[in-house]
């Protein structure tokens, strides 16, 4: 019978200087040379090999505002994105609390992009045999990744905000008692990844950037859109850590839905999906921002073209091995919450000190086949051009399509899970307001080191 592989600890996950120096050594070595070999488990973490935390801090030149904009980047996880940590922190509780055997069962992974593709990834170095099922409209490269994972792709109908046609597929496929539905929209696996190894993460890192100079060692304001609404829950740990952040959610104009009770197709992939998902602690975000998918594609044009990035070197006088590094860790969720972070500046009037966290959840090897319908939509990216979309998307962000965060429209936003989770997902109401406790949340913070204890007892 084939054991299943399990790698790090959440604590290992947020300080990898922890890992056994034999184990990471070899996790290092592969992270190039042996990208499948299960031992990268060791390599999910934001840390490099240096055991530094990998960020930018973004030009004040490209935002446009005087608050100090910082990016976590997950280009360098494996699988290219950082929803591998998930992946991988939801498949390993369902392991050590025995509701999943890799022998036995084969789990699926209900996504729209980035945990289709990390759970493609993780199931195949565990030891597990992965579906991924995702819209059909997604782009090209996703789809392609999935299958060079050993990952079964179910398409469905639509594009990015077509969660409910996901959902719908998962039960059908549920009815075979051999499968396990990994739903990162509802498994609090996903939450705790964020709030332990992303928050925390992030408190650190406010500690480095005033080393160098930059902020007075606290975090103003965290942004993150919402997908699955993982990545946001690393809001609620900096909250804890610095009580004056501001935890900020992004979506589309296009899909509003926090905003207004709104719908509609877009193209932000990873993001918007139609719904207020299971994880997400709506009771404790500040605000909802909307922000136009054609303008963060726009954005990413700029970013990753190399006229765009000549146009910020010469024009702007944008560092040039800067703007390279840019270039090689933005995708178009990643523009979106940058987008984000200048309208929250701008909203909240932030300064010279003050530091607004967000995070490039990918990177532009995803998506250069929409980058080539954009320029066949729009024209080729150029001085003119990239000047436009630098002064008009960047520098020209207005503090429309905002909405805060006051307690009547806290409850608002909560009491729409109730239509997904209690009238279609089998969620009761008592469930859903024992989530209006803060304890609910803290409960769940809580579980961290029983995990990190299960996973030491299972791998030894």
């Amino acid at each position: 019978m084939t054991q299943p592989i399990l790698g790090p600890t959440f604590e290992e996950m947020l300080h990898p200087s922890t890992i056994d120096p034999a184990i990471r050594r070899r996790a290092i070595a592969a992270l190039k040379g042996a990208p499948l070999d299960p031992i990268n488990l060791y390599n999910i973490t934001w840390r490099g090999p240096d055991d530094e935390i990998k960020y930018e801090v973004l030009p004040k030149e490209l935002t446009g505002v005087d608050a100090e904009i910082v990016v976590l980047f997950g280009r360098d996880f494996p699988s290219g994105a950082h929803k591998v940590g998930a992946a991988y922190s939801v498949l390993a509780e369902e392991i050590v609390f025995g509701r999943v055997n890799v022998n036995e069962h084969t789990v699926v992974w209900p996504s729209t992009g980035n945990y289709g593709i990390g759970g493609a990834w993780v199931g195949g170095r565990v030891g597990a045999k992965s579906i991924i099922v995702l819209p059909e409209g997604m782009s090209q490269e996703r789809f392609d990744k999935i299958e060079s994972y050993g990952g079964t792709v179910i398409k469905t109908v639509g594009v990015e905000s077509n969660v409910k046609e996901i959902y719908d597929k998962t039960w059908e496929l549920r009815r075979d008692p051999k499968i396990r539905i990994l739903n990162q929209f509802e498994v609090m696996g996903n939450y705790r990844f964020h709030y332990h190894v992303t928050g925390n993460t992030i408190v650190e890192l406010a500690a480095d950037l005033k080393a160098r100079g930059i902020g007075d060692g606290a975090i103003a304001a965290f942004c993150s859109a919402m997908g699955s609404a993982g990545t946001i829950a690393a809001g609620d740990r900096v909250k804890q850590a610095f009580s004056d952040c501001k935890i900020v959610g992004l979506e589309p104009t296009q899909c509003p839905t926090l905003y207004n009770n709104g719908y509609g197709g877009h193209d932000i992939q990873g993001i918007g999906d139609k719904h207020v998902t299971w994880i997400h602690n709506v009771l404790n975000m500040d605000a909802i921002m909307c922000l136009d998918d054609i303008e963060c594609k726009k954005g990413l044009q700029v970013l990753s073209d190399e006229a765009g990035q000549e146009t910020l070197v010469k024009r702007y006088g944008v560092d040039a091995e800067l703007t390279r590094r840019l270039g090689t860790i933005f995708g178009i969720s990643g523009v979106c919450n940058v987008l984000g972070a200048i309208k929250t500046a701008k909203h909240y009037q932030l300064g010279k000190k003050d530091v607004i966290v967000t995070i490039c959840t990918d990177a532009i090897d995803r998506y250069h086949s929409v980058m080539a319908a954009m320029a066949e939509t729009y024209g080729a990216v150029d001085d003119a051009r990239a000047t436009a979309y630098v002064e008009g998307i960047f520098h020209g962000q207005k503090t429309d399509w905002i909405k805060d965060g006051t307690p009547d429209m806290r409850r608002q936003w909560h009491n729409l899970k109730y239509y997904t989770w209690v009238e279609q997902q089998g969620k009761t109401v008592e469930e859903l307001d024992a989530q209006k406790d803060p304890a609910w949340w803290e409960s769940h913070q809580a579980l961290v080191p029983e995990m990190d204890k299960r996973i030491k007892e299972l791998r030894a």
